[in-house]
């Protein structure tokens, strides 16, 4: 039986998830060319059993929104899934070059370091509003995670000399550290903060 191997790349096989709560929303399972082209955008929950590259992959070209308004329109987020693909490989060999491990573990293992466990919602009684802490959802926090890595290296390559694919593994490779060089990290500690104080 052939191997199938990530960008016919990188084994798959002995990546373990090892937060609990996200064992059963990243899903581990390699393909050749991770972008089955919106085939099951209908259906609900469906994300959480693509491969975890191709959901970083489509967050590249969506990166999400920050304070109500489209993060930052760029060259990657014009919808060709080919270019968001080559940005996410060439990153993946830049974090295989510089940890000297499966960049697509260091990736998972980030994004549970990033995945925030607590948020705050705005509840409003008697005409005042209030801060409330309340637990994230399992796929909201690989989302929120994916989301921050993304707009954390459009931030770091917008108007400077660094690529996209460079900041990108630099975003994913501080997270893996728990470095609060990560936008991830730091929005996380951040908001688990403001959480604990609002209990």
């Amino acid at each position: 039986m052939t191997q199938v191997l990530a960008f016919n790349k990188w084994d798959c096989s002995g990546i373990k998830v090892q937060d609990p709560g996200l064992v059963r929303y990243i899903n581990v399972n390699p393909v050749i060319v991770p972008k089955t082209g919106a085939r099951y955008a209908g259906s609900r929950f469906h994300k959480s059993k693509l491969f975890i590259v191709e959901r970083l992959i489509n967050r590249v070209m969506n990166p999400g929104h920050k304070g109500k308004k489209h993060f930052r329109t760029s060259y990657y987020c014009t919808g060709k899934g080919i270019t968001a693909a080559k940005l996410v490989e060439d990153a993946l060999k830049i974090i295989e070059s510089r940890t000297k491990k499966n960049p697509v573990e260091v990736l998972v293992k980030a994004i549970e370091n990033a995945a925030p466990r607590e948020e705050i919602i705005t509840i409003e009684y008697g005409g005042a509003r209030y801060p409330k802490a309340v637990e994230v959802s399992p796929q909201r926090r690989v989302d929120v995670a994916l989301k921050f890595f993304v707009q954390g290296a459009y931030h770091k390559a917008f108007n400077t000399r660094n690529s996209a694919e460079e900041t990108l593994a630099k975003e994913i490779i501080s997270a893996y550290n728990m470095s609060a060089e990560s936008l991830a990290i730091s929005k996380k500690f951040e908001v688990e903060r403001q959480a604990d104080a609002s209990r």
